[in-house]
């Protein structure tokens, strides 16, 4: 498919823990109109992270990023398929659909959330942050990694066997002009000819998975298209300092990594003028709930796996940061028919007591349990607190669609 859409590429294979970060760092992005992560969405975080440490971070994160399929959870996969008006699939299928839109090139903003973790570390996500029930999963189904997907079904079932709470203080600033609930459309509209109304942008060359190994021309010139419109320019970076409370360790535990990756990499950006430093109160505008929760999810993309439509009203440049959290007091069986209704992005339709959605432009988590494992884009990170900040369009992912007109009925 790839080569009959004219695509040349350069296939590397990643060989260690951030070696796609570092490989961003330091490649010259002239040379390139794209580049591909063939792997599951940790490696697209490491791509985001590498060009926002690069000095030129504002043209870098301008860079179209795509992805295709091959790991176990494949969020983001599954939001650019869902994005194309696709049947939600999984698999052999959803590579198959998101490498032919990715031939199609047209590329969408993406929004970032710059994630600040108790210790000062700053990165950048795309999909999500998790804490509680889901981030446990998440980590804990690592050992059953080779069973692929069915790797979160058995964690899954494992958690709920001896489900916990977690006392926690949830803070945030609630999008004003922002809804909790969209009307959902499941039907586009298409072209007079039946197909798909899909942009061409150029793309005729990407970097795939990372790394520099095999070169591969094996395609002939592609046809002239629209360049992309650049975005605007984004402020300098700022710094703010820090004052964790004294009764954490921010150590990372096994397996934990710090929330900027390896080495002491300074993450650029624009600055997070919403947020405070963390050893300060929240700005009186915020709304603070401290409870005892199941799971807290700070989500941007509608897929929290392939096969979990979690936030359906997201879009990839909506501004926003959908928290979701659940109170406890949640029965067992109302948790797994959530999880199953969220194949279809019908859980919030349950109206379960306990379940909560509030659109946010940035928020605060402080762990008041000791233990307990912090995710961000599924990569574990300082367990402590975290706040984060959406940073609108900020990014550019190759969606092969460009904006869809949605039809009701």
């Amino acid at each position: 498919m790839i080569t009959e859409a004219d695509i040349s590429f350069n296939l590397i294979q990643t060989e260690r823990p951030n070696h796609a970060r570092e490989l961003v760092k330091g490649i010259n992005l002239a040379e390139w109109d794209g580049i591909v992560a063939v792997s599951g969405d940790g490696l697209l975080y490491e791509v985001l992270n590498g060009l926002m440490e690069r000095p030129d971070w504002e043209q870098a994160i301008r860079m179209p990023i795509g992805i295709l399929p091959s790991g176990s959870g494949n969020a983001l996969a599954g939001a650019i398929n869902c994005n194309a008006g696709l049947e939600q699939v999984l698999g052999l299928e959803l590579l198959l659909n998101c490498t032919l839109l990715l031939c199609h090139a047209a590329v969408t903003p993406l929004d970032l959330v710059a994630v600040t973790t108790a210790s000062g570390a700053r990165c950048f996500s795309c999909l999500s942050v998790a804490w509680g029930f889901v981030s446990d999963v998440d980590i804990e189904s690592e050992k059953y990694r080779h069973m692929g997907a069915a790797r979160f079904t058995l964690g899954t079932l494992v958690r709920l066997a001896s489900m916990h709470t977690y006392r926690g203080r949830l803070s945030y600033l609630p999008a004003a002009d922002a809804a909790a609930h969209r009307p959902i459309s499941r039907s586009i509209t298409v072209a007079p000819n039946g197909r798909l109304p899909l942009q061409r942008l150029p793309l005729h060359r990407a970097l795939s998975d990372m790394g520099l190994c095999e070169e591969r021309h094996a395609f002939r010139g592609a046809e002239p298209a629209p360049a992309p419109c650049p975005s605007p320019g984004s402020p300098p970076p700022s710094s703010a300092s820090v004052l964790p409370p004294p009764s954490f360790s921010f150590e990372p535990g096994p397996g934990e990594l710090p929330a900027g990756g390896a080495g002491e990499a300074q993450v650029g950006g624009p600055p997070d003028e919403l947020l405070v430093p963390l050893g300060q109160p929240v700005p009186g505008s915020w709304v603070t709930v401290e409870d005892d929760f199941v799971l807290v999810l700070a989500i941007y993309q509608s897929h929290l796996g392939a096969d979990l439509f979690a936030a359906p009203f997201a879009h990839f440049d909506d501004g926003l940061i959908h928290l979701c959290f659940i109170k406890a007091g949640i029965s067992r069986a109302a948790l797994v028919r959530i999880f199953l209704a969220m194949e279809k992005g019908s859980h919030f339709e349950q109206e379960c007591p306990h379940l909560v959605h509030v659109p946010v432009r940035a928020f605060r988590l402080e762990p008041l349990t000791r233990k307990g494992i912090l995710t961000v884009d599924g990569e574990r990170v300082e367990y402590g607190p975290i706040q984060g900040q959406v940073h609108q369009g900020l990014a550019r992912l190759i969606t092969g669609v460009g904006r869809l007109k949605i039809s009701t009925g």
